[in-house]
């Protein structure tokens, strides 16, 4: 991507900016009934049935990694309780930043004002917002949009609350799933994935690529 200097740079926050650890609350809740073998092959699971549960008509987010928990525990004929719903849920609200995101966050935040678009909810952002190291202009969360991503009512929504065209802002994410592809269907063609190696790249998006936040600045030219 050439030297661009957006009206905005939105981001995408969990696993982007927060360090999603959704793999680690599961683990932590179902080692005891899960062999350590098994493990990565639930915790995939449960990540896809939580891609499913967002596709459809917005609903809260516990229901949303209930739904794919009980999924997941059906499949792989382990019992659910909704104690364990509520351990993932509330371990989510534990989660910190990604080592580089607040120095890197700061640094582009004295020349642009940052926006999160994030599948969260409104009790649980906040937890998170107050960790990230750098002031937030704006955060849109799906349970105000009424979707989650990847649809594209969030980026539509997004767009029309800062008065942009596709064109004028810079969005960040680490997920091609999520965020990228529906930006490349909507025409957002200034993008930048974070690798941080929980999705697969494919270039043919248009996106570039970034190790870290810290990798951010020298593409808006700071």
């Amino acid at each position: 991507m050439a030297l661009f200097k957006p009206k905005y740079i939105t981001f995408d926050c969990y696993g982007t900016l927060i360090n999603f650890d959704m793999a680690g609350a599961a683990e932590r809740c179902f080692s005891a009934r899960i062999a350590p073998e098994s493990m990565p092959g639930f915790i995939a699971d449960f990540s896809r049935y939580r891609m499913d549960e967002v596709l459809g008509a917005w609903k809260p987010y516990y229901d949303v990694v209930s739904n794919a928990l009980q999924r997941t525990c059906k499949k792989w004929g382990v019992q659910w309780d909704k104690t364990d719903s509520d351990f993932i849920y509330t371990d989510c609200t534990t989660w910190g930043p990604h080592a580089d995101v607040p120095a890197g966050l700061a640094k582009v935040a004295e020349a642009f004002p940052l926006v999160l678009l994030s599948n969260s909810m409104r009790d649980l952002l906040p937890h998170h917002i107050s960790r990230l190291g750098a002031p937030i202009h704006m955060a849109i969360t799906a349970e105000e949009v009424g979707a989650y991503k990847p649809q594209m009512k969030g980026f539509e929504y997004m767009l029309e609350k800062l008065d942009c065209r596709p064109d004028e802002i810079l969005h960040v994410s680490s997920s091609l799933r999520y965020d990228l592809m529906t930006c490349y269907d909507m025409g957002i063609v200034n993008t930048v994935w974070v690798n941080r190696g929980h999705d697969f790249g494919n270039p043919a998006y248009g996106y570039t690529e970034i190790a870290d936040i810290g990798g951010l600045s020298a593409l808006v030219g700071l």
